[in-house]
């Protein structure tokens, strides 16, 4: 039942942050707001990891690795997707990001020395052919308003791809970390410290200036991302992983892009047609194809068993 209850906010805080990050554009720089929100997860995980007595102290090795990981998932990965969210809407950004799962595979074969099977290769055809459906209406409609908001749309999609692929080449750092030895929880906290120092130099390079925005929904967003997105998800997220294992447990990733979807068709203009319908469906169908498997064998397990 807990392993539920993780799964469901996993799936339920991870498909509602991307509209969340909405509120984040307007008045402050989307590299400083980065810095209000992983600084503030940082500082947190920091004083829990205090509080719970667990080792701090590592070597400059171990310190530049999860720096690496801090820099490639919580920092360059996140200001490409605000970006992002500032030109398409923040359903669409959250499909794009599920094709994380298909990156993970062909990365994890690149620098973990993983096969690639066939059924691999279909599903990313599949899921490709899937982002593609998804955004033709996003893109017809914004060429016949005009071809600025249809460039808009496909700058979005390219750079919402660029930040996934930091993304996966963050969550191969955190397996190399993790078989390195190097806790999670340490390894977040100090990763969300090294990406939020990260977004404080970049910043200063670019001369954004330090504000704040002392709105209810700046302040309310931030926190919801800070201690929700950033530190509940992951933290439940990483003990599913511990649990029923990281192929179950990535299928999160799968299911939370429909929330994004139907939080987007309720308060965006993004609108379900019998096209997008079908992009979704491909997508979903392509990754199953890639993390299935497990699930697969499992439930064929369980139903011999019985």
């Amino acid at each position: 039942m807990q392993g539920a209850v993780f799964y469901l906010l996993t799936v339920l805080i991870w498909g509602s942050t991307w509209f969340a990050i909405r509120f984040q554009l307007g008045t402050v720089d989307p590299s400083v707001s980065l810095v209000y929100r992983f600084g503030l997860a940082a500082v947190l995980l920091l004083i829990w990891c205090l509080v719970r007595g667990v080792s701090m102290r590592f070597t400059w090795r171990e310190h530049c690795a999860m720096a690496a990981q801090g820099a490639c998932l919580f920092s360059i990965n996140y200001l490409l997707f605000y970006w992002c969210t500032g030109l398409i809407t923040s359903g669409l950004v959250a499909i794009i990001f599920s094709t994380v799962i298909v990156m993970n595979i062909f990365n994890g074969a690149l620098f973990l020395k993983k096969p690639v099977q066939g059924r691999v290769l279909l599903g990313a055809m599949l899921g490709l052919s899937g982002i593609t459906l998804v955004f033709w209406h996003e893109i017809a409609a914004s060429r016949a308003v005009s071809e600025a908001a249809s460039h808009n749309v496909l700058i979005g999609l390219g750079i919402g791809l660029v930040a996934t692929l930091f993304a996966s080449l963050g969550n191969i750092l955190s397996a190399r970390n993790q078989a390195s030895g190097i806790p999670v929880l340490q390894t977040n906290a100090y990763g969300m410290s090294y990406g939020a120092l990260l977004m404080v130099v970049y910043a200063a390079v670019s001369g954004v200036p330090f504000v704040f925005e002392w709105t209810a929904a700046y302040v309310g967003s931030l926190l919801y991302l800070s201690v929700f997105g950033s530190i509940i998800a992951f933290g439940a997220y990483l003990t599913l992983v511990g649990r029923i294992g990281a192929d179950k447990a990535a299928y999160a990733t799968v299911l939370f892009p429909l929330v994004a979807l139907a939080i987007s068709s309720v308060f965006e203009d993004f609108t379900w047609t019998p096209i997008a319908l079908t992009g979704v469906g491909l997508i979903l169908i392509g990754n199953v194809l890639v993390v299935g498997q497990g699930l697969g064998a499992r439930w064929r397990r369980r139903v011999a068993v019985a």
